[in-house]
């Protein structure tokens, strides 16, 4: 079957929808589900986006695990220097970076790849790459390193905006959340509720006809193809840390369940602060959970409630803990819209190749 990313007008598609060009919020729409005057609309949504709480909307590259079905959690000890952060920043590869102290690393990056050799050989080539764009000398970047493998193919849930009911009940419990210096209300949050489930949204069909030169139809049946495939889904307007909302805390726990285990799953599917699940095979370890917490206790306590509930089904427990503070980097969207610039790249190589081959 054909891949529909070898369609060079699919990329063009696509790199407008993820990073957002052809996406705007649809207020009327907003204005109608909520019952409230447009430009009421219109300030909230600008007052959501200015503390970031959400970034603007754009389409989440789905895709992205197809491509690179091999996430890699990699354990580093970089030299204390700006040079490193630059590189974890605009790497193409790297998702998300944080400060960290375990055993002598220093550092956690949260990578995709298509498999392991790639993953080797973009390690292999580093310190060229790193000597070359960052001026970085060689000898700083053989650094000690600790890698785990995970398969995107063996991840058993994928929800980023689950964050979204633990914002919504931390405002409930707390009266309010202070975000960045402003202070959100519970219409605000109404509003973010809707934008995380699409609610609002819509799609410029017009510049993506303009872009690609192909009538609006056909622009919306190669949208409807994407999203068939699992490349794309609807416009969403996401956390700027996809998966984490603002002020919550990371926790990577590898989990050793030892019975009850798809029952136990089942159970972690439907709880909103988990939103990404991986089964796997790690010494004792089958599980990795990603789970999003406002306060260590409140991880705690929320695992101790489930070891209650299934006595005697856990066992092993490896744990990290990643705070607001020791974010260094975390850009979903420059890594999908690097991958699509780059096949984009190598279709301008092919038509290159065409247009200089002897008639």
């Amino acid at each position: 079957m054909t891949d529909l990313l070898d369609d060079r007008n699919n990329l063009v598609i696509l790199e407008e929808l993820v990073s957002g060009n052809a996406v705007s919020v649809n207020y009327s729409q907003l204005s109608r589900t909520l019952e409230k005057h447009r430009h009421t609309m219109m300030k909230r949504v600008q007052r959501i986006l200015d503390c970031e709480l959400l970034k603007p909307p754009s389409v989440p590259f789905l895709g992205v695990t197809k491509v690179y079905p091999l996430l890699i959690v990699l354990h580093v000890e970089v030299p204390d220097d700006e040079r490193f952060i630059q590189w974890v920043k605009r790497d193409p590869h790297i998702l998300a970076a944080f400060k960290t102290r375990h055993l002598e690393h220093n550092t956690i990056l949260l990578i995709y790849h298509e498999s392991i050799s790639s993953y080797l050989r973009w390690r292999e080539a580093l310190p060229a790459t790193m000597k070359a764009e960052y001026k970085i000398p060689e000898h700083l970047t053989r650094f000690a390193s600790m890698t785990s493998y995970y398969s995107n193919d063996l991840m058993v849930k994928y929800a980023p905006s689950s964050g979204m009911a633990l914002v919504m009940k931390e405002f409930e419990e707390q009266g309010n959340i202070g975000i960045r210096g402003c202070t959100l209300n519970a219409a605000d949050f109404q509003v973010a509720q809707c934008l995380t489930n699409g609610v609002g949204l819509k799609i410029n069909q017009t510049l993506l006809s303009e872009k690609t030169g192909l009538h609006r139809k056909t622009v919306e049946n190669r949208i409807s193809a994407l999203i068939r495939e699992g490349y794309i889904r609807k416009p969403v307007c996401s956390f700027p840390s996809l998966f984490v909302p603002p002020g919550c805390n990371l926790v990577l726990s590898l989990v050793e369940i030892k019975k009850n285990r798809e029952k136990i799953l089942s159970e972690f599917l439907k709880d909103n602060h988990i939103p990404i699940m991986f089964k796997t095979l790690q010494g004792k370890y089958n599980t990795l959970i990603f789970s999003n917490h406002y306060r260590i206790e409140d991880y705690l306590r929320w695992g101790e409630e489930f070891r209650t509930r299934f006595p005697g089904c856990f066992g092993h427990e490896s744990v990290t803990y990643l705070t607001p503070m020791m974010t260094i980097s975390f850009d979903w969207q420059i890594v999908s819209l690097l991958y699509i610039r780059n096949r984009m790249g190598i279709h301008r190589g092919r038509e290159l190749r065409k247009a200089l081959r002897p008639r």
